[in-house]
């Protein structure tokens, strides 16, 4: 256990983190202006304002603006979770970097991990264990073989050993070198972990905590709000100095370090703090929003073609994420509930009969990388009758060529009466049945822990997919064109959540994730049809105003109930959201920035029982093992 006197805090990365600090365990913490200012209130627009298009850009920059890296918001890492996987795994191969760089590895006996809040209370349906360790060994979510996971793991369980950064190989008995805290929570936030490590006598080398703020970031009591929060790099001298050198909270008794260049302002080209002053720039300038965000991207230290070639890999991965969750053979998803998946078979239903007469034995895969064969994909088997000859049913339900009557359908009711029944038919919406199809494929390979995009978490990242997806196959007749500005749009977006409210549902609830991906989605949907940027943040607006107060209370821990289908609820949802707001243009009482703060409000006011614990709702109210499919 952690000394009771004393306690050796790292810093988190190189240069700045060499040095220890001795404090009080149980002392008072510093809290900097960055902590005390993370979650600042908008600057809110009147209604009054608006009617007269009153928008003024603020000229000087204010402190917390939202500009971070899109590709830092997305980003690509593995299922189920990024807050309670992806996080924690960053935060594990942090702590091995820092012990490397201090030269104290080879010194380690053994370790200490402690989880708390949410962590402890979810963390082993959502593989949080796993993610640590595997952290600790030196595995980065974004490199990671997805297919050796599990047996990295049970390997680690059943030998009793951990090989540290790869090269330190000391015992670890997951019994006693794990505790769950599920009923502590840290002061700075609910998704806390501690490491402490041992040398050979017992005597504590060093301890840190980390906070997996949701989407992947990793924070700690030193970096706070104005390094880690704003990029994922586990090394910072890897670390582009734009990025690092912000000043979104800086004020007094924050350090802020030297500017990279005589004439670098601190801030990229168009900072923008709320929904409000993002719209002034777009007016100011003659800048879609896309535009706004790219132009900051190359303040990051990146080209044109550093800029193209990110967000075409984004998609790529999430195009290959929809291609594997519509193709899998597997039949269930891991864990208790033995949920049965249903992407590859929902495909099959949409894609059969695209191309009459000519067949496929094996699904077919989409997207343009895909160079499989053009054909139709056979019916589900539930779903045809055919005899060995070949014949079938004529669609008017009378006798096929091959003899056989055909099976009546099942009525439910009773013919003697007033209201007969029904008779079951089936119909297709097509943009409904592709967005639910493309977003549970999504959610699928995320609870199966296979490699996924952050957008903006795991648990929600469903959504953006299922929507470009719709666009790109659908509408768009440039779909490179609609990748950047869909992906660069609905990431102003994000910051925006990111800034003013939270991207994690241990902090939000399900609000934080579903709704703030619906929000995004939509305004990437209405982007790429044309609309104005007023427009874009109305219907980011719709989007999340109707997902406020969404709980998150995933059955057993699992991201799996009610988290699978609510992404198809969500993609479903942002399209509409889109289509209200680009229907009714300039008519609209509720602005983003006031959304936002709502959710803020929500969030704080919400019980800790719907916020990622398992502890109420849906987790309480259904039994283990379920009958399936459920949901």
């Amino acid at each position: 256990m952690i000394s009771s006197t004393t306690r050796i805090t790292l810093r988190a990365r190189p240069r700045h983190f060499l040095r220890h600090v001795t404090v009080p365990v149980d002392g008072s913490r510093k809290i900097s202006h960055s902590m005390a200012s993370q979650y600042p209130t908008n600057t809110l627009i009147s209604s009054q304002a608006r009617d007269n298009s009153a928008l003024v850009e603020t000229e000087k920059v204010k402190p917390g603006h939202a500009v971070i890296s899109t590709f830092d918001l997305f980003s690509i890492g593995v299922g189920p979770s990024s807050s309670h996987t992806v996080g924690p795994m960053r935060a594990g191969k942090i702590f091995i970097a820092d012990l490397q760089e201090l030269q104290m590895l080879e010194k380690v006996k053994t370790v200490k991990i402690v989880l708390y809040g949410s962590l402890a209370a979810t963390g082993k349906g959502h593989h949080t264990p796993q993610a640590v360790l595997l952290g600790l060994e030196g595995s980065d979510p974004e490199t990671i073989d997805t297919g050796t996971i599990s047996s990295r793991y049970e390997a680690i369980l059943a030998n009793r050993t951990l090989h540290l950064g790869g090269t330190r190989r000391i015992t670890f008995d997951m019994d006693r070198d794990m505790l769950w805290r599920w009923d502590q929570v840290l002061k700075t936030h609910p998704n806390g972990m501690r490491f402490s490590c041992f040398g050979e006598e017992g005597e504590l080398l060093a301890t840190n905590e980390y906070y997996s703020v949701g989407g992947g970031f990793v924070v700690n009591e030193k970096t706070k709000i104005d390094e880690n929060l704003f990029y994922k790099g586990v090394d910072k001298s890897a670390v582009h100095g734009a990025r690092l050198h912000q000043t979104h909270n800086a004020a007094e008794g924050d350090h802020t370090p030297a500017q990279s260049a005589a004439n670098d302002p601190g801030h990229p080209p168009y900072p923008f703090e709320s929904g409000n002053s993002l719209l002034a720039l777009t007016r100011k300038h003659n800048l879609t929003i896309a535009q706004i965000v790219h132009d900051n991207e190359r303040y990051f230290g990146l080209s044109e073609a550093d800029i193209n070639d990110k967000l075409m890999r984004i998609w790529a991965v999430m195009d290959d994420c929809i291609r594997s969750g519509v193709s899998t053979a597997e039949k269930t998803l891991p864990g208790r509930l033995g949920l049965r998946r249903r992407a590859p078979m929902l495909y099959k239903r949409l894609m059969r009969g695209f191309y009459p007469g000519i067949a496929t034995p094996d699904l077919q895969l989409i997207g343009s990388a895909s160079t499989a064969p053009v054909g139709a994909i056979d019916a589900p088997e539930s779903d045809t009758q055919s005899s060995s000859s070949g014949h079938e049913v004529d669609g008017r339900g009378e006798v096929s060529a091959s003899g056989k009557m055909p099976r009546a359908p099942w009525v439910t009711g009773s013919f003697d009466h007033a209201i007969l029944p029904m008779p079951p038919r089936k119909t297709m919406i097509p943009a409904v049945d592709f967005l639910s199809c493309y977003a549970i494929a999504v959610n699928e390979v995320n609870a199966s822990g296979g490699r996924i995009v952050t957008s903006p978490t795991n648990g929600a990242a469903g959504v953006i997919p299922a929507v470009l997806k719709y666009v790109i196959e659908f509408i768009s007749d440039d779909p490179e064109k609609s990748i950047k500005t869909f992906l660069l749009t609905a990431a102003a977006v994000g910051m925006l959540f990111k800034r003013g409210s939270t991207i994690s549902a241990a902090e939000g609830g399900c609000q934080a994730e579903v709704g703030v991906a619906c929000s995004m989605a939509s305004a990437g949907f209405a982007a790429c049809m044309g609309a104005s940027p007023e427009t874009v943040l109305q219907a980011a607006e719709i989007g999340i105003e109707h997902n406020l107060g969404l709980t998150c209370d995933p059955i057993d821990g699992l991201v799996q109930v009610p988290c699978i289908e609510r992404n198809s609820l969500g993609a479903v949802k942002a399209v509409t959201a889109a289509q209200l707001s680009m229907a009714s243009t300039g008519v609209y009482r509720v602005t983003l920035d006031e959304a936002i703060e709502a959710m803020r409000l929500t969030a704080a006011d919400m019980s800790v029982k719907y916020k990622e614990t398992s502890l109420s709702g849906l987790a309480t109210t259904v039994k283990i093992p379920l009958t399936v499919p459920a949901c």
